[in-house]
């Protein structure tokens, strides 16, 4: 009977022995994206200086980033009483409601018309231009000024951008 006992425990060890143990466990997870609204930007309302008369001095005009479009002059540039119709730009952005976006205004553009051109720099905006945000609706819009300098004795005429007044706006 030992002998018996040493055969069958000596089976029972090899048998537990030969037992696969996993210490591995595993779990899932779901995976999820959200696609939200594409940004966008329209213009509402180009950028004009309206009317200037200019001197034998060069001379320069600030158009404020708002609804009122206030203009300052300095030099050799006056503003006439008829004033033309001076407006700042105005874009309006759409989007995923709350986010908040970045805008970014061109260095400069060059008018050109009847004389020598004119350079437009020193863009502005009514909105902080690394954080403005949509509103509940996804809705926002912003006003852009800048200053345009006029040469000494600047010919009358017309003038024009022949470049574009690109105004970018994109989510932070």
């Amino acid at each position: 009977m030992k002998k018996v006992t040493i055969i069958l425990t000596g089976v029972i060890l090899m048998s537990i022995a030969s037992l696969n143990v996993n210490a591995q466990v595993s779990a899932t997870a779901d995976a999820k994206a959200t696609i939200v609204t594409t940004i966008g930007i329209v213009k509402d309302v180009n950028l004009n200086f309206g009317n200037l008369a200019v001197t034998s001095l060069a001379g320069a005009v600030e158009l404020a980033p708002s609804l009122s479009a206030t203009r300052t002059k300095s030099g050799g540039v006056t503003l006439p009483v008829i004033t033309g119709s001076p407006t700042a730009a105005k874009f309006d952005v759409s989007g995923q409601e709350n986010y908040t976006y970045s805008i970014t205004l061109p260095a400069s553009i060059n008018l050109t018309g009847a004389g020598d051109d004119m350079v437009v720099d020193s863009f502005t905006t009514d909105k902080a231009l690394n954080k403005s945000t949509l509103d509940a609706s996804g809705d926002d819009s912003f006003f852009v000024g800048a200053t345009i300098h006029v040469n000494a004795l600047q010919a009358a005429g017309e003038y024009t951008n022949t470049s574009d007044l690109t105004v970018t706006v994109n989510y932070n």
